[in-house]
């Protein structure tokens, strides 16, 4: 294996012992070669994730005092708007394949990392919870129908189990199911929409005609649907770093064409359309859960493929938005002891022992409280990754003991400080909850860094003018770690093993 280029990109960069708890496979930089993700295989993906329970009760909310084209537009329009935000967070994955956990050893420090990353992967972990219950219950109304046997408990088991195996098989796996699973629910949710449009006829309804009764506003709606994503907002490089990139190409958007489809069209349609589906069963039935409405209703073939929808959507979602961001962050965590399957299993576990049955009764409020927070950390990524550092990244130092991101004992005092007070107003800060926390983020983290941090601690890749070896995809350059020298390469796309592989593809 040998280093190409010039400056540190001709050098290995050492780490400092074969125990490096900054180091596992899973959470080493993905390179050009390991990336399966086509445009498509990401659209499945992002169109499994946005269908979702909670979906619903978006829609539904939005009906209580707007009109349902009201509600779709700006629900589209919300998703759009956090689509483009996404697109900044999601260049780091494309760029430098990073995980999120990883890369939050930049503002925050190698020890410092942990604070955030954790509390997101705890997050993600809670989430996988709540949708295992819902995914448990629907197992138990088909076997209940079918052989009258009826405990839910056994059933949230049992799916927590094939979750698990599924997620732990890597990322290939996960893009299969989503490529057999999003084109099931988009047929099966088409087939709800017309049962509850004529659900609603029969009672003389129109349901593009029915406002509720509710003081809401279009900007109260449209802040709530923007926070409803904060959390893959930030952490969307985990799946992002395996999307497939063009080498050497140095324009934004080209560079993540994989990624544009996905997230500026089949995120903002698939919510928009899950959210329409919750309106139209609030006004049919006055539940804003259309699975319960028609479960009420159906028998036979048309109740079973009702909650396959819901086994599907729950499965889907769970892979991508919960199970991998909370094992990355357990990974990140406890490396090298703690390999990716078993981070994933941990992940369920944690979900579980949160009580996901009882959060879901509260589920709104759990949703702001910790999106304050997770705002304020997308701010500070994106402070740092486009204004401190200009999208070059030291990264052999982000697996470094004692290197440029080691800081304060391991803290970055300007990432920490930022996020604490910017979650915190943001906390108080009702529906603007989101904006507050994202750009006070992102102005206390710049500030600190260039006023004391930068000052102390010097960053290699801030130097004025920026070099190229601090570039990754854009410049069809790879860092690789080398298992025998205990250290990095950076490597040209066309010296990389094409064969390679690794335990979370």
């Amino acid at each position: 294996m040998s280093a190409t280029g010039s400056g540190i990109a001709g050098k290995a960069a050492p780490i400092a012992s074969e125990k490096n708890h900054l180091l596992e496979e899973s959470i080493l930089p993905v390179v050009n070669t390991q990336k399966p993700i086509a445009a498509l295989g990401f659209v499945w993906i992002w169109v499994g994730i946005a269908v979702m329970i909670a979906t619903f009760q978006l829609g539904a909310n939005g009906i209580t005092g707007l009109p349902l084209w009201q509600v779709v537009s700006v629900i589209f329009v919300a998703n759009v708007v956090l689509a483009m935000l996404m697109l900044l967070t999601a260049d780091i994955g494309t760029e430098h394949g990073l995980s999120f956990s990883v890369y939050l050893r930049a503002p925050f420090g190698v020890y410092g990392t942990h604070l955030p990353s954790v509390f997101r992967g705890t997050v993600a972990a809670i989430w996988f919870g709540i949708q295992t219950y819902l995914g448990a219950l629907a197992l138990n109304g088909i076997f209940e129908y079918l052989t009258g046997f009826s405990n839910w408990v056994v059933w949230y088991g049992v799916f927590a189990l094939i979750q698990v195996a599924n997620t732990a098989m890597g990322i290939k796996a996960v893009e299969r199911l989503a490529a057999i699973a999003a084109p099931a629910i988009l047929a099966i949710s088409i087939w709800m929409y017309f049962t509850l449009d004529v659900l609603a006829q029969t009672q003389g309804i129109n349901i593009w005609r029915f406002v509720g009764g509710q003081d809401l506003t279009i900007l109260t709606l449209f802040l709530a649907n923007v926070a409803f994503w904060s959390t893959l907002a930030i952490d969307i490089p985990n799946i992002t770093r395996f999307v497939k990139a063009p080498s050497g190409e140095r324009r934004f958007f080209s560079r993540n064409r994989n990624v544009l489809l996905a997230q500026l069209l089949a995120l903002p349609a698939t919510q928009a359309w899950i959210a329409l589906i919750g309106a139209v069963s609030f006004i049919a039935a006055g539940d804003w859960n259309p699975v319960t409405v028609i479960q009420g209703q159906g028998e036979g073939l048309s109740l079973i493929v009702l909650l396959v929808l819901v086994i599907l959507a729950q499965w889907s979602t769970n892979n991508a938005a919960n199970l991998i961001p909370a094992a990355l962050a357990f990974v990140n965590a406890g490396a090298p002891k703690i390999s990716y399957p078993v981070a994933v299993a941990i992940a369920a576990v944690v979900g579980t022992l949160f009580m996901p049955w009882a959060i879901l009764d509260n589920l709104f409020s759990f949703l702001f409280s910790y999106g304050a927070y997770l705002s304020a950390i997308g701010g500070i990524m994106v402070s740092d990754y486009y204004f401190i550092r200009k999208r070059r990244l030291n990264v052999p130092h982000l697996y470094q003991e004692g290197g440029q991101f080691h800081y304060l004992k391991g803290f970055n005092p300007a990432g920490i400080i930022a996020w604490l007070a910017a979650g915190t107003v943001a906390f108080f800060s009702g529906e603007w909850a989101f904006l507050f926390g994202f750009l006070l983020g992102a102005i206390i983290y710049f500030a600190i860094m260039k006023l004391y941090v930068m000052k102390r601690f010097s960053q290699e890749e801030c130097v004025e003018g920026g070099s190229d070896d601090f570039l990754g995809t854009s410049v069809g350059f790879n860092w690789v770690h080398d298992k025998e020298s205990k250290s990095f390469l950076r490597l040209h796309t066309s010296e990389l093993d094409k064969n390679a592989s690794r335990e979370d593809l």
